[in-house]
Formats: structure tokens, sequence, C-alpha cells
């Protein structure tokens, strides 16, 4: 399965979610090469409520930040295109900048988070990731201090509520195992309907296909649940609009 279709579906799933949280863009384009990049995102002056409760996914909402996510592992040039876009965006804000006569505190340049399925030890042994001590269990790995670069090992994730945001963008048992978990939410869950109106998005896009792989087959079936939950959710919207 290419990383396309999920990548549309992240990107969306993602905007969603954060946008209660600041300003969220999506295929943002970077200067010099063209480049875009998934999603950037900006923090609001003001945070939202205390129902609005993302878990793991809200550590992205400290600051300015880049978040490229894969549906498979990401490669060493994945990795490496990454940073790249990382680096243009923070010399492309230096720059302004410097045209303003002022300066950026490094503090407020840009992270890099990498929303990967899986990550194999050679990934994360290749650019120096260590695992946070003080994230240690919900296994979020960071850099050096300089290169400003987080990474979540969406498969390495302990199944807890804290994570559930988080493990629906992941593959195979483990997205699965968050699609029911999805389901099984309250309804009262501002961020319940939301998730499963996009994954059903996602669910139907991908029915439309021809030539479907043994993989978007088994995708189709593990995000069923959520579309015939959502489906009736809607349905029972109606019949109280009705009444």
């Amino acid at each position: 399965m290419t990383r396309q279709p999920h990548d549309q579906f992240a990107k969306q799933f993602l905007k969603e979610l954060l946008s209660y949280f600041g300003q969220v863009e999506i295929s943002k384009e970077v200067t010099g090469e063209v480049r875009q990049i998934d999603i950037y995102f900006s923090p609001a002056s003001k945070p939202p409520t205390s129902n609005f409760n993302l878990g793991v996914l809200s550590q992205i909402l400290l600051s300015n930040c880049l978040i490229e996510p894969f549906r498979n592992q990401p490669s060493l040039n994945e990795v490496r295109s990454c940073l790249l876009k990382l680096f243009s965006v923070q010399s492309q804000l230096q720059r302004e900048a410097k045209r303003n006569q002022a300066s950026i505190d490094e503090q407020n340049l840009p992270f890099l988070w990498i929303l990967a399925s899986s990550a194999s030890d050679k990934l994360i042994n290749s650019f120096g990731f260590q695992l946070d001590p003080e994230k240690r269990v919900t296994r979020v790995y960071i850099s050096t201090a300089g290169l400003k670069t987080n990474l979540i090992a969406i498969n390495q994730l302990p199944v807890i509520p804290e994570t559930l945001w988080l493990r629906i963008l992941g593959k195979g048992k483990t997205q699965k195992s968050a699609i029911l978990e999805l389901v099984d939410l309250s309804p009262e869950n501002p961020l319940r309907n939301l998730a499963l109106e996009q994954v059903s998005i996602w669910k139907t896009n991908l029915e439309i296909k021809q030539d479907l792989t043994s993989e978007e087959r088994e995708l189709i079936m593990n995000l069923s649940p959520a579309y015939l939950k959502w489906r009736e959710d809607v349905r029972q919207e109606g019949r109280q609009e009705g009444r």
C-alpha cells in the first residue's frame, strides 16, 4: 500500500484534532526547492478546555512544529528529507527575523515530530535517537538538542487511553485495537465523533478504489467498526431532529 492514502487521512485527521489547540497548515510549502510539510502546527495563545484531552499527542502542542506521519517505517532518506524541511523552515524564520532587525531564540525555533507506524533499532540508532527519560513509558524518542527532532514509534506505544489518538495512525493490529477503543469511547467525548467521521471517510475512499491489495482489504475490515458506529450515530441524530 502506498503512503499517499494514509498520508491524506493522517493529515486531515491530525488537522481536525489539533485545530482546537492552535493553527494547523497541511501541505505547507517551504522555500528553495519545492517541498511540502505534511503538517505545520502553531499553538494557540489560549488552550481549549480540559475536555479536549489528546494524551501523549498533546506533547506535540507545546510549540511550533512540523509533523510528518508515516504509514510504514520511514527510510533513512525519508528521515533526512524531513530534517531538510525542518532546517529550511528554521533558516527561513531566521532570515525573516534578520530582515526585521530581530533575532529568534533557540527555544522558539520549531521542532520536528516524526510519527512512524514502526521504527527499527537500526533506524533509531542511525540518527542517535534515545528514549526520553521523562517519557520512557510512552516510548517517545528524542534526538540531540541541536537537531530538535522527536520520533514516536506507534507500534511500541503502550495500550493505554493516553496513546489512543496516536495508535489510530498505526498499522495492522495496533490500528485495529485503537479503532475498537475509539468506538467504545463515550459519546460525550468531543473528539470521538470527529475521529469516527475521519476514519469513515478514509474507509469510503478506500472502497471506491479498484484493484485493492490484500492489505487495503484488511484495512477496510479494520476500519469498519468505526464506520458502522459513525453511521449509527448519524441516523440517531436524524431521528432526534425529526422528533
